[in-house]
C-alpha cells in the first residue's frame, strides 16, 4: 500500500479528496470512476439528493432483521404475512357474496343455495388459512379468530332478507 506524507498507510480504496489532485498517479480505479461519473453528471438528480436515506428497516425485528431484510428484497414475505394476504383475499371473497346479496334484487331461492353452499366451502377454507396463519404467527397479536359458520350463515341471510 501506498504512504501518505505522514508515514501512514493508505488504503487503495481511500477516497483521495481534494487535497489530492484528480486524475493523479495515486488515484484508485473506483476513485476515477467516481470522479468520471461526478463529471459526468450521473449522480445529479438521485433520489433523496441532500437528505438522509429513507431507513425501511424495522426496529423491532432484533434477530430476524437480517432475514425480513433478504425476503423483502427478493419479494417474499415472512410466512405468517404470506398466510394473512391468503385469509384477507379469502375475506373479501365471503365479504363480495354478502355484498351481492345485500345489493340489487333479492336472490332467488337457487342463488341463495348456491351462495349458502359456496359460504360454508369459502369459510371451511377460511378457518383452514386462519388455522395455518395461528400456527405460524410468532405472537399472538398476529392470529385472527376462526369464523363461526352459523353466523356468517346468518349473516348472508340477513343480507338477502335487508
Amino acid at each position: 500500500m501506498p504512504e501518505s506524507s505522514d508515514g501512514e498507510r493508505e488504503s487503495p480504496h481511500h477516497y483521495a479528496g481534494p487535497g489530492r489532485p484528480a486524475g493523479s498517479s495515486g488515484e484508485t480505479l473506483i476513485e476515477r470512476q467516481i470522479r468520471q461519473a461526478i463529471e459526468e453528471g450521473k449522480f445529479d438528480n438521485l433520489p433523496h439528493q441532500g437528505k438522509p436515506l429513507p431507513n425501511d428497516e424495522n426496529p423491532y425485528a432484533g434477530e430476524w432483521g437480517l432475514a425480513f431484510h433478504v425476503l423483502r428484497n427478493a419479494g417474499f414475505a415472512p410466512p405468517w404475512i404470506e398466510a394473512d394476504k391468503e385469509v384477507r383475499a379469502l375475506l373479501a371473497r365471503r365479504d363480495a357474496i354478502v355484498t351481492r346479496a345485500a345489493s340489487g334484487s333479492a336472490p332467488t331461492e337457487i342463488g341463495r343455495r348456491r351462495d349458502r353452499s359456496a359460504l360454508e366451502r369459502l369459510v371451511i377454507e377460511i378457518n383452514a388459512s386462519i388455522a395455518r396463519l395461528n400456527a405460524e404467527a410468532p405472537t399472538l397479536r398476529q392470529h385472527r379468530q376462526p369464523l363461526a359458520l352459523d353466523a356468517e350463515l346468518a349473516r348472508y341471510d340477513e343480507a338477502c332478507g335487508r
